[in-house]
């Protein structure tokens, strides 16, 4: 559970730190806002992804399925900055499909954490993988990191693109292509 105190006491620390006075106007109630922006910022480690995934219908689908421009908003770890972007989940059912918005609800409960796009993008994969245990998975995550835009190498509009391919979309070139090229026309 996230203690929102132990955060309140945090972010006093740090504006004393930084030589402002916690006491100013503007501030006073700083250390309160961004202990109820983490709670939202940070649900996700309260929340199991698979339990979005149990219900299903058995349609008998065999094809792909894919929810593509799915936005998120996650926190790197590294600086606790934003990275935010989009990301393209696709699926060879055996049978048994799934809501479009779970797919979706998958990506927002792992994106709210504190996260590396690397292992955000192969935990999405590996949770549909185990939860729906498909012919295969395939996740790509393409995002701008504000660690690297308003801060050290300074380059906004860089994009970090990342994917992981489970199943048939890691052995077969032509299932991966199809996949590839039916998100590839997104609108970032």
């Amino acid at each position: 559970m996230i203690d929102e105190e132990k955060i309140k006491e945090a972010v006093l620390s740090m504006i004393e730190a930084i030589g402002e006075d916690p006491k100013r106007q503007g501030l006073l109630d700083t250390p309160r806002r961004i202990a109820e922006m983490y709670s939202e910022l940070f649900s996700g480690m309260e929340e199991d992804p698979k339990k979005e995934l149990l219900v299903g219908f058995d349609e008998g689908h065999r094809e792909m399925v894919i929810a593509k421009d799915i936005p998120f908003y996650s926190m790197c770890e590294h600086h606790f900055l934003p990275f935010y972007g989009v990301c393209h989940v696709g699926y060879i059912p055996k049978g048994r499909v799934v809501g479009a918005s779970k797919l979706a609800r998958v990506v927002e409960i792992i994106s709210r954490r504190p996260q590396l796009q690397e292992r955000m993008t192969t935990q999405i994969a590996d949770t549909i993988m185990e939860a729906l245990e498909p012919d295969g998975v395939a996740v790509v995550i393409q995002a701008e990191h504000l660690c690297m835009t308003m801060r050290g190498i300074k380059k906004p509009g860089a994009n970090i693109v990342t994917s992981a391919m489970r199943g048939v979309f890691s052995r077969r070139a032509i299932t991966r292509s199809e996949f590839l090229s039916l998100v590839g026309g997104n609108s970032r």
